[in-house]
């Protein structure tokens, strides 16, 4: 029994070794996570890449399509079968039909694969046939990238950093009364700590809505199968000195820790340990409209972010002992449609600013970082009007609420970031004789010619930045 079990795990060894080897060699894997926080987009990222991919008529900035060298472009089941598929035909109908909606957003992990059929590049690119790249599109909610910020910390830690940010936000009011009224001390009162739970639970979410990005526990606004779970049932709370082993704090303590080790641990060694490349979707156009805060909130997880990534290049060797670490990291701010264009360099030096910090470290380290300014779909055209008898840039588009077309000016973003971040940094409560707005535009209805995908801005940018290099 026990040399039939070494065997088999040799045997197993040996086989993962081999597709590791044969994938390596022949067919190569892009594993490429995409992320983001809530209403970036990520939905509509993934769909329009997809459609992109499969029609590139709009991809003239994709080196392979530019030259010639994509033959096919086709859909695949993806490899991992405990996985759902992403539901990509569902989201292309919502997008681009005749009443088009925005699809529903990214609720729990899902993955789709694209297969492309390249030729080779090169001097010798006319004696080797085409090669098969496949694209396994991870698709994950930015609520769970941030809770690997939890792993390094204990329970203490992250009630006392949590408990400081609350004291400024009046999302949180509610739950800091039930906090003053509670003793860490005492015994253990379910009652009670589910109420403490699910009025913190209510502050994530106000929080989240307000253009916070800082909402860990994750899994507290994305539940799933865990909603009432005891992992789930627990809040910061103040500290506490020799807390008895029966207590309020020792029980939520426990629970922190189940939360990481059976919650987060299993996400990072199932899913995003085995990433090669990223994207982590921004929607900092919202972040500036709620203020400086949620600016210094956004640029603070953008950094924390970064550093879970373990970035570095990948060895081949490691790569075949499927030793993964990201290669390639895409900050990138959506909604460039929301602006006229020649506004777009400033919103790409804002997100350029805002993972200054984070990408220093990531090229210290080997891997390549990149922040751009991008529409996945867009949902806008350009005029120009006539405002207090000067020209205003603006943006046109159906409005989300009324399905009317209106046209929109959000107002000048600076050409200097640090006039953003300078406040943000500084903690300040609203910016000084600026009102920067947002508009929410629905889909516009698209006419599609043969060949050709979705209306984007840089998306083809972002796909040769990548993936380019293995096509």
């Amino acid at each position: 029994m026990v040399i039939s079990s070494i065997a088999d795990g040799v045997l197993r060894r040996v086989e993962a070794v081999g597709d590791g080897l044969s994938e390596a060699l022949f067919e190569p894997v892009i594993r490429l996570g995409v992320t983001g926080m809530a209403r970036s987009g990520k939905t509509v990222f993934i769909t329009s890449l997809v459609a992109n991919l499969l029609d590139r008529g709009r991809m003239p900035q994709l080196a392979a399509h530019a030259e010639g060298r994509i033959e096919a472009a086709f859909l695949q089941p993806q490899p991992d079968d405990l996985v759902p598929r992403f539901d990509y035909e569902a989201h292309l109908a919502a997008m681009t039909g005749a009443d088009p909606e925005w699809p529903e957003s990214t609720r729990a992990i899902s993955e789709l694969r694209v297969t492309l059929r390249v030729k080779p590049a090169g001097m010798f690119a006319g004696l080797q046939g085409a090669r098969t790249v496949h694209l396994d599109i991870v698709d994950y909610p930015g609520e769970w990238l941030m809770d690997l910020s939890l792993m390094q910390k204990s329970f203490a830690q992250w009630s006392e950093e949590v408990l400081a940010a609350l004291q400024a936000r009046e999302q949180a009011a509610d739950y800091l009364e039930l906090l003053a009224q509670a003793d860490g001390k005492q015994e253990l009162d379910e009652l009670q700590a589910q109420t403490l739970a699910s009025a913190f639970t209510r502050y994530l979410h106000a929080a989240r809505g307000a253009g916070y990005s800082d909402c860990t526990p994750g899994r507290f606004l994305l539940p799933g199968d865990l909603e009432g779970s005891p992992a789930l049932t627990f809040a910061p709370l103040n500290a506490v000195e020799k807390a008895g082993r029966r207590s309020l704090w020792r029980a939520f303590e426990r629970r922190f820790e189940a939360y990481k080790a059976r919650v987060v641990a299993p996400f990072f060694r199932d899913h995003f340990a085995r990433l090669d490349r990223q994207v982590v979707l921004v929607d900092a156009l919202g972040a500036i409209h709620s203020g400086p805060r949620a600016v210094e909130d956004l640029r603070s997880g953008l950094q924390d972010t970064l550093a879970a990534f373990k970035p570095g290049r990948n060895p081949f060797l490691a790569r075949l002992l499927r030793g993964k670490r990201v290669e390639k990291v895409l900050f990138a701010a959506t909604k460039a449609d929301h602006l006229h264009h020649r506004q777009h360099p400033q919103l790409t030096a804002i997100m350029q600013a805002l993972t200054r910090d984070a990408a220093d470290r990531a090229q210290f380290a080997g891997a390549v970082t990149e922040a751009m300014s991008l529409a996945a779909l867009r949902a806008t055209v350009e005029e120009t009007v006539t405002h207090e008898g000067k020209p205003l840039d603006c943006v046109r588009g159906r409005l989300l609420e009324t399905g009317k077309q209106a046209a929109f000016y959000p107002g000048a973003l600076p050409e200097d970031p640090g006039v953003l971040l300078k406040p943000a940094r500084q903690g300040a409560g609203a910016w000084l004789g600026q009102d920067y707005q947002v508009m929410k535009f629905a889909p516009a209805p698209l006419t599609l010619r043969p060949g050709e995908g979705p209306p984007h801005i840089r998306l083809d940018r972002a796909a040769q930045f990548l993936i380019g290099d293995l096509l």
